[in-house]
């Protein structure tokens, strides 16, 4: 284990008792991760094992771990640390002085030679068998000696009860000669009887306790055994996983030293270049821990067909919905397209600014994922401690900001004339938010409550945008976005996240409002569920899958999309989306295809009829569609991408700092800007100093709130304690879909024209 990270610390241990003694016990300071460093713990060294408790209370029900000394390796790094070795398991400690290193370092070497010593006396007679470990002996034999101290304890009572038996029996005896009535002497004769009798039975109870020992001795091998075996099972799995780790970590440095041996492997044939490169990168990847989803048993119920100048059909199969077939000229022929929606988009204008192309590169740290991640089974990710080591430099509202990468679609959909066609472009600008998560693994900050984060490029592209984080748990974020080219977007996005062990699942919440001037059309959509893969073991990729269905409230024109679910067994296209576009009565009017790491497609239909059954029995639609038209094209990543956490353009530029910007900025956030300059030691400290100081503003709050309960002025005024208010949003209740959610109140950007920032927090 590295040592860059390791805080040293220091305290007075305990005294233990003396090194050659059976046990041993004091304080010694243990290695626990690179948030707290080294922790104090309470130790005990007695038959062979070393065993560590937060506090000596702990010894009388909680242990929090166990090594065994007679297979360990002891080493001593400098003057106070000790490190013992024993499997996939280690132990860094560190004593408070070097004589109290010395001190534990002889008590060990003194307990590991004893337990070997013991383990060799006590191996199997027959030789073909592995010897237990020490504890398992220890706790056997000691069963052992208390059986035989009770049955002991049973023979001096039988021994008394027999003395004093025989006492009374002769007592009985004396009695039973004395001249008396005849009455009595019957009763005599019966407890005589009964003083026999009772004997009788203690010497059988002390038979039987004797019997139940020697079977006990007798069993105690095949107990040590089975004991034995089952440790032995579960210290070859750890060993496995801790194996197929490093193999995985291995055959990705190949990888990467010897790209061009990769390249020359065969792979399948596909439409679709960024899916093979993706096949390529996960060849080594594939094991039988990698989890994969079960191919879909409900596909799509339809079928296109292709019509051509010559009406020859060439089909299809339902998902591919025809984007197989048409070529990327076909955009530049004849446009099935309203003229409107050919304009030249806003992408076309040259940017007045110049911003930066690069940010440092990033460095490279090894953590250990797992020893973090385990235990946290369960729990709500943004509940959970995290070092930046796992994360990307920049914050949850930048990557929401990122989602306008595209935001031409929207500049082409405001010229629209056609709704259908519009919806077409909004759905092909909802699948473009992902595109940049292909090779995003990293998680963004958690905003502070209060944070923004503004994106104005009013004057380059004709928007701007604002973030603000308006509730931190559960996490809430409110987005708005306004453009010169005639549309509307917002959006309150509540980020719920599990980690189930294999894998995390990310899952928005809260709905997109897109509203276009002109037309009037109010369109509403939701997120799907990102899943993150190999979380343990292996490479991390990300995949999306779910449903998305996008409505206009104005003309009830809805579009049904489906993004697949990565699956080992399909013969489909990986990260495959396709969709349907009808109007208000459900007719389908457009075949949308393609994948969201890459490209859209729409194929307009000019025919429908009923097809034949599918494979489990439903009936299919079969459509006659024009060639595919594409929507949307995925930017290259810049060059270098992979060295900068495979940020696009956009986002290189999201964290350049800016003059005028507001005091609670995400582009000011120490921690985050420490992040991406590469110094990530001091970027951990920084994110603590910045929690701590959260959790802090929260109590207070509480407390606050607490008091405004217990005034009965405010009860009798009728006044509540109203918490917190974000700057920017205030809640409000949507006509169209009912929910209550926060949107833009106005005033942020008349607020960086005067400089005025006073009303903010100061959060950082």
């Amino acid at each position: 284990m590295s040592e860059q990270g390791k805080g040293s610390a220091s305290a007075s241990a305990a005294a233990p008792a003396a090194p050659g003694s059976d046990t041993y016990k004091g304080w010694l300071f243990k290695w626990t991760n690179y948030l707290k460093g080294y922790q104090r713990r309470w130790f005990v060294l007695s038959n062979g094992l070393l065993s560590y408790y937060r506090t000596q209370a702990e010894m009388a029900h909680t242990c929090r771990g166990t090594i065994n000394l007679a297979t360990a390796h002891i080493d001593t790094e400098d003057a106070c640390n000790i490190v013992l070795s024993s499997g996939g398991r280690t132990y860094h400690l560190k004593a408070s002085t070097e004589v109290e290193r010395q001190r534990w370092v002889t008590a060990l070497e003194l307990a590991k030679a004893k337990a070997i010593r013991m383990m060799n006396d006590q191996s199997d007679d027959s030789g073909d068998e592995e010897p237990t470990s020490q504890s398992d002996r220890s706790e056997i034999q000691g069963t052992l000696k208390i059986l035989v101290s009770k049955l002991d304890d049973l023979s001096t009572c039988n021994d008394l009860i027999a003395k004093h038996g025989a006492a009374l029996q002769r007592s009985l005896s004396e009695l039973e000669g004395l001249k008396v009535p005849v009455e009595g002497g019957e009763k005599i004769k019966a407890v005589n009887e009964r003083a026999t009798l009772f004997r009788i039975t203690s010497n059988a109870m002390i038979n039987a306790c004797r019997d139940f020992l020697d079977l006990a001795e007798t069993h105690s091998r095949r107990w040590q055994r089975a004991l034995q075996y089952e440790r032995e099972q579960r210290t070859h799995l750890e060993e496995t996983i801790e194996q197929l780790a490093k193999q995985h970590n291995s055959l990705e440095r190949a990888w990467r030293e010897a790209p061009t041996l990769v390249s020359s492997k065969p792979s399948a044939p596909t439409t679709n270049k960024g899916s093979e490169r993706r096949l390529k990168e996960e060849a080594s990847d594939e094991d039988e821990d990698t989890e994969y989803f079960d191919a879909m048993e409900d596909s799509p119920a339809f079928i296109t067909v292709t019509a051509t100048d010559n009406t020859q059909h060439r089909r299809s199969q339902s998902n591919l919905s025809g984007a197989s077939v048409g070529h990327p000229s076909d955009w530049n022929q004849d446009d099935h397209m309203s003229p409107g929606c050919n304009d030249v988009s806003g992408k076309e204008l040259q940017p007045r600014r110049r911003r930066r192309t690069h940010i440092p590169d990033k460095p490279n740290y090894s953590l250990n994922l797992w020893s973090i991640m385990k235990n946290c089974i369960g729990k709500e990710l943004s509940k959970i401690p995290m070092p930046v080591n796992f994360n990307e430099p920049l914050s949850m509202l930048q990557r929401l900001t990122e989602d306008l990468e595209y935001h031409e679609l929207l500049d082409k959909a405001a010229r629209c004339d056609s709704s259908l066609e519009q919806m077409c472009l909004v759905a092909a600008f909802s699948v473009s938010s992902y595109s940049t998560t292909v090779h995003r693994t990293a998680k963004p900050f958690n905003p502070l409550l209060g944070e923004t984060y503004e994106l104005d490029r009013l004057e380059e592209f004709g928007y701007r945008s604002l973030c603000e984080q308006v509730s931190h748990h559960p996490p809430a974020a409110a987005h708005h976005v306004i453009s010169k080219q005639g549309w509307t977007l917002w959006q309150e996005i509540t980020i719920a996240s599990k980690f189930r062990g294999k894998y995390l699942s990310i899952m928005p919440l809260g709905a997109i409002h897109l509203h276009f001037h002109s037309s009037g059309n109010h369109y509403v959509w939701r997120k799907v569920t990102s899943t993150v893969h190999n979380i343990i073991v292996g490479k991390l990729w990300i995949d999306q899958s779910g449903d998305i269905e996008i409505v206009n409230h104005r003309t009830k024109e809805t579009c049904q999309l489906k993004f697949s679910p990565y699956s080992y067994f399909s013969r489909d296209i990986p990260r495959k989306v396709t969709g349907v576009v009808a109007d208000s009565g459900g007719q389908a009017h457009y075949i949308l295809s393609g994948t969201w790491d890459d490209k859209m497609e729409s194929a307009k239909i000019i025919q429908s009829s009923r097809g034949g059954s599918g494979s489990e029995g439903k009936q299919k639609t079969v459509y006659q569609t024009l060639s595919p038209k594409l929507l949307w094209k995925k930017y290259p990543l810049p060059e270098n991408a992979e060295n900068m956490y495979y940020f696009s353009a956009l986002a290189l530029t999201l964290n350049e700092l800016e003059e005028g910007v507001g005091l609670t900025d995400s582009r000011l956030r120490p921690d985050q800007r420490l992040m991406e300059e590469g110094r990530w030691d001091e970027a951990n400290s920084e994110k603590q100093r910045l929690e701590e100081k959260q959790r802090a503003v929260r109590r207070r709050r509480e407390a606050e709130a607490s008091d405004a309960l217990d005034d009965e002025c405010d009860y009798d005024s009728g006044r509540e304690y109203e918490g917190y208010q974000p700057l920017w949003f205030h809640q409000r209740r949507n006509s169209l879909t009912g929910e209550t959610n926060f949107v833009y109140k106005g005033g942020y950007w008349e607020t960086k024209e005067r400089q005025d920032w006073n009303m903010c927090p100061d959060i950082f």
